[in-house]
């Protein structure tokens, strides 16, 4: 069953809603929805509008905050975050530092397959959204400090950045990582890739570097083919203590 205030994805007739039950009465250009009612459902349950049209209740997924949950900034996609979770072997036993939090969403991906995460945001504001973005994924094994990486403590499984990344944090993140643990580097510019490589390559027993490219298929009546817009959107650095 459904608690109050819980997030939820209502979906129905070609559209999304992403709501908190128990939270009074939702207007839509399909009526006006119950929200008390839902918190009496279960995931899965048809819920109607006032006129008649039906939606299904569903629980928000990781991908579902990505693409409902509010953003402080252009968060990493979900694709090159399933690339930092393939190339690491990130798993349940794992503990997990996390830095650039922006708006949590990377962090809310490794919450549902780590053991724990600790997510570093060195502006305040944005900490504060990405800790309420990760509450609502129901999230406790996450949490989100607002400062500093290079303050970091502790020993971690996987170390990963998504923000402006010089040497010391490439010498930090090693200091950080256990014996056979990895370092993941997400930078928008080939410079950027270039830095955290000549760095990393002095201390880590292997490095790769790839280049985060998706291709979507479009279908028409002509036939299918890649979609023309532009797949690319940064580069990863794997490296491996």
């Amino acid at each position: 069953m459904i608690s109050p205030g819980s997030r939820i994805l209502l979906i129905g007739e070609g559209r999304t809603y992403f709501v908190r039950s128990g939270t009074g009465t939702f207007s839509t250009d399909r009526g006006i929805i119950d929200l008390d009612a839902v918190v009496e459902a279960s995931p899965g349950d048809m819920i109607m509008s006032h006129t008649g049209h039906a939606f299904q209740i569903l629980l928000p997924r990781a991908p579902d905050f990505f693409e409902h949950a509010k953003r402080t900034g252009a968060p990493m996609l979900p694709r090159d975050i399933g690339l930092v979770i393939a190339f690491t072997g990130m798993n349940r036993n794992d503990v997990v530092l996390d830095a650039g939090t922006g708006s949590g969403i990377a962090a809310i991906f490794f919450g549902g397959i780590a053991r724990n995460v600790v997510t570093y945001e060195a502006r305040e504001d944005f900490a504060r959204i990405a800790a309420e973005n990760i509450r609502e994924a129901g999230l406790e094994n996450v949490k989100v400090i607002p400062g500093d990486v290079l303050s970091a403590e502790g020993v971690f499984d996987v170390v990963h950045y998504d923000m402006t990344i010089g040497p010391d944090h490439v010498r930090h993140g090693h200091s950080l990582l256990r014996p056979g643990g990895y370092l993941a580097c997400y930078t928008p510019f080939i410079e950027h890739l270039c830095g955290v490589m000549d760095t990393a390559e002095g201390l880590f027993s292997s490095v790769k570097a790839v280049e985060c490219i998706e291709r979507e298929m479009t279908r028409s009546k002509r036939g299918t083919r890649p979609s023309t817009r532009v797949g690319h959107s940064g580069y990863l650095t794997i490296a491996r203590k």
